[in-house]
């Protein structure tokens, strides 16, 4: 009995092997966006990971400058000379051969055995990585980019290393970063010996950081990483409608299958888990598949998160990808619980059905009608609690939660809204094919419902991304403006060598401009100190929020600071609060600049306050003001001068496209997405259309036979479709707009700590309006062909059979 139901059960998709493909498609897409970005997710994390581990930085305490500098040789010598076991590191930012390299030295001699970066096994080996010139270890990639040069040491790979990063000894370290006599910090051994002075008696500058799994490098990007999740489960869900839809007009169509098994004697339990067990069966082998297809959508992405993740947080990942078992499981575990969660409304609807029943049509559509019902209320409710968790909560989850809130309360809420417009529409109806074509409309929503949802989601989502992906270009274009002020940029190699290009520059320029900064914690939080000098460029053009009348004077005078946006919302500060810099000082707040694309908290002082707090600053930059024309003739010069080239020397327009360009790779892998998600909706569309249309008729077959040509069923179904897209469409578009507020006012608050204006870009709803035609035809292509095609014998056979 068991064998033949199933085989019965089975025969349905034999007969309709387009539903199958379809219902696996469905599954194969959701798993594959859910599966990609999960393995997306898993890499970076791992490379995080990676990167924390190199030298301990997740196992062991580590002693740092109180004031967020370097670190005096001479304070760790006096710290081991105490009893204290602690292992030197210095890093800073290497370039060579046209590549920056993370370069951190470390002392092997000292290290802890599982501290040390691999490689430096054998007596003979650390003796050649700590006699000079000694070697570099680099990742193989960077290997292969850099040939070195005469001063650079020789280098060698090691596969543990990320690219980007560089591991040498400490020595050599401190020569090629010019860091002779200075430690960036110190690693504390677990075990110290008993009876070592407190380090308050012996280095009182510094300050103990116990270690945090992860680094801060994974904790800073976990929003990034959230937002990312967040686009795959919407992405997921998409998908999981087709399957939905499938499902459901699948049960519908299996009516009559299910009433003859059900008059044999196959109970309702039996029969049900029959249909679980086919369920499961597709969503496995659908499962497997969309791993596969995962794996390559997370392959070609990879390499834009990469460079995201590295301009917008400075983190160095793989653009590569490695198959990890995490991911994999739960892309499997998502495929079975997202079919099985499609299929359970139409199994209870099945369980409440009397034996009969299944096979009247009415009563199936009045257990929908009630269904649209119960969604409507259910979307109200979603709708309310995000709007009281929009203006009551906070933090990044709550910001997600009004996302999703907003999202499915209005995709549940559209499909009874539309049911309702359509039966309004009806009522005003004069004619009698007017009449009927709103009729069956209606008759068609429940059907339609999923495919609409569907298309709302994805229609929403699009205008709420691009509505903040195009406020955020534009906003971050004007600033752009404001804060490169200056028509060149010149870093030199040395201090000696900035004092003779500052001597060199002074007669043919207008203004130079000193750019410094140093390392500092700022409200418990590591952050950036910026001197500035006090010149016109900064009053007339800086970027400011929020300041007092008499801000630049006061920064001037070193009676107050400028803080970025970043810090002044996370740490809740107004004007005038005072915040604690290195030293003992604290200035309070004058003003408040944009600061787009930097996650770290960041304060602006005045330039002789900063020489006083941080004396062993190095002075390598400079903004150079001259007039547009001399440009050119001023790099060329530096070039000739003193051997800067374009590492060293950079224009404003170089600047501008390099940062346009790392923010249109920013939102590469969004913009990829979205694209994905809409092109899943259209097939979720197509899908629905096309099974529907062989279920309708008994709808057409009467309207036939009173004399309506196949051709007008044609237009009208044409007329339809579009007519529903563009309703949605409409819908949309308010709704995508609310998203874009939520993302900028909410998420983008939380998540980066900057607000961004809230524009509005109508041309773009026009070119989504212009897929969503393109979308309808091309889903209502092959129903309009077989309209038209149907034979007179197919539709008198129903008047013949009992439906």
């Amino acid at each position: 009995m068991i064998t033949a139901s199933l085989s019965a059960l089975l025969s349905h998709w034999r007969r309709h092997p387009f539903q199958l493909a379809m219902l696996l498609l469905g599954l194969c897409l959701a798993t594959a966006l859910w599966s990609g970005v999960q393995a997306i997710n898993a890499e970076a994390r791992a490379s995080y990971d990676r990167a924390a581990a190199l030298i301990g930085q997740n196992r062991f305490a580590t002693l740092t400058e109180q004031n967020g500098g370097d670190i005096d040789q001479q304070t760790y010598i006096a710290l081991r000379r105490a009893g204290w076991l602690v292992s030197p590191v210095v890093e800073g930012t290497w370039r060579v051969d046209g590549q920056r390299l993370r370069l951190i030295g470390i002392d092997p001699v000292s290290m802890p055995a599982d501290g040390t970066a691999s490689g430096l096994a054998g007596a003979g080996v650390l003796v050649e990585f700590m006699t000079p010139p000694g070697f570099v270890q680099v990742a193989p990639s960077v290997l292969e980019a850099v040939k070195g040069g005469v001063e650079t040491p020789p280098l060698r790979a090691s596969a543990d290393l990320l690219p980007g990063m560089a591991i040498a000894d400490i020595g050599i370290a401190q020569r090629l970063l010019g860091k002779q006599g200075h430690i960036s910090r110190l690693i504390v051994l677990p075990e110290q010996p008993m009876g070592a002075p407190a380090l308050s008696a012996v280095a009182p500058g510094l300050v103990v950081h116990n270690p945090q799994a992860g680094g801060d490098i994974g904790r800073l990007t976990d929003s990034f990483h959230l937002n990312l999740t967040a686009f795959g489960f919407l992405a997921f869900m998409v998908g999981l409608f087709i399957v939905y839809s499938t499902v459901g007009l699948a049960f519908e169509q299996r009516r009559p299958t299910f009433r003859t098994l059900r008059s044999l004697g196959l109970s309702t339990r039996l029969l049900m888990a029959l249909t679980l067990a086919e369920t499961a069966g597709f969503a496995l082998v659908a499962g497997l598949i969309g791993l596969g297809l995962g794996y390559l959508v997370a392959a070609a992405l990879m390499p834009g998160v990469a460079g995201t993740l590295n301009a917008l947080y400075g983190a160095t990942v793989e653009g590569s990808l490695a198959f990890r078992p995490q991911w994999v499981l739960s892309g499997l575990a998502i495929a079975l619980g997202g079919a099985l969660v499609s299929a359970a409304e139409s199994l209870w609807r099945l369980s409440r059905l009397p034996l009969l029943a299944p096979a009247q049509p009415r009563a199936w559509a009045q257990a929908s009608r009630r269904i649209l019902f119960l969604q409507s209320i259910a979307a109200i409710a979603l709708l309310a609690g995000a709007g009281g968790l929009a203006f009551l909560g906070g933090g990044l989850l709550a910001g997600f939660a009004v996302l999703g809130g907003l999202l499915l309360g209005a995709a549940l809420l559209w499909p009874g809204l539309l049911f309702a417009l359509v039966s309004l529409a009806g009522r005003s109806a004069v004619r009698p094919m007017t009449q009927w074509f709103w009729a069956d409309t209606r008759q068609q929503v429940p059907g339609l419902s999923l495919a609409v949802m569907a298309l709302l989601i994805a229609f929403a989502a699009n205008v709420g991304v691009s509505t903040m992906v195009a406020s955020f270009r534009t906003t971050f274009t004007g600033w752009l403006d404001q804060r490169l002020a200056a028509e060149l940029y010149v870093t030199a190699r040395s201090e000696a060598e900035a004092r003779d290009v500052a001597l060199w520059l002074k007669p043919r320029v207008d203004a130079l401009l000193p750019i410094v900064n140093a390392e500092a914690e700022l409200a418990g939080q590591p952050g950036q100190i910026y001197g500035v000098a006090d010149h016109s460029t900064y009053r007339d053009r800086w970027p400011l929020l929020q300041a007092r009348s008499d801000v630049w004077d006061r920064v001037k005078t070193g009676d107050g600071v400028l803080v970025n946006e970043q810090l002044f919302r996370r740490n809740h500060m107004a004007l005038g609060d005072r915040i604690a810099l290195p030293g003992g000082t604290a200035l309070p707040v004058d003003g408040v600049y944009s600061d787009y694309g930097n996650p770290t908290g960041q304060v602006m002082i005045g330039l002789d306050l900063f020489d006083r707090l941080f004396p062993t600053a190095q002075h390598l930059r400079f903004g150079v003001r001259v007039t547009p024309d001399a440009v050119p003739g001023l790099m060329v010069g530096l070039e000739t001068e003193f051997g800067l080239g374009s590492m060293h020397v950079t224009d404003q327009a170089a600047i501008k496209r390099r940062s346009l360009a790392i923010f249109e790779q920013t939102f590469a892998v969004t913009a990829a997405l979205n694209i994905l998600t809409l092109g899943t909706a259209g097939i979720a569309l197509f899908a629905s259309m096309t099974t529907l249309s062989g279920m309708r008729l008994p709808q057409l077959a009467p309207v036939w036979a009173m004399g309506a040509r196949r051709g007008m069923f044609a237009r009208l179904e044409l007329i339809r479709t579009l007519l529903l897209v563009v309703a949605t469409l409409l819908f949309a578009i308010p709704v995508g707009i609310a998203l874009a507020w939520v993302l900028l006012a909410i998420v983008n608050v939380e998540a980066f700590g900057w607000r961004l204006p809230l524009r509005l870009f109508p041309l773009d709803w026009l070119r989504l309006a212009g897929f969503a035609v393109a979308a309808s035809l091309v889903s209502v292509a092959v129903p309009l062909l077989r309209l038209m095609r149907i034979s007179p014998s197919d539709l008198l056979k129903v008047f013949a059979n009992e439906r």
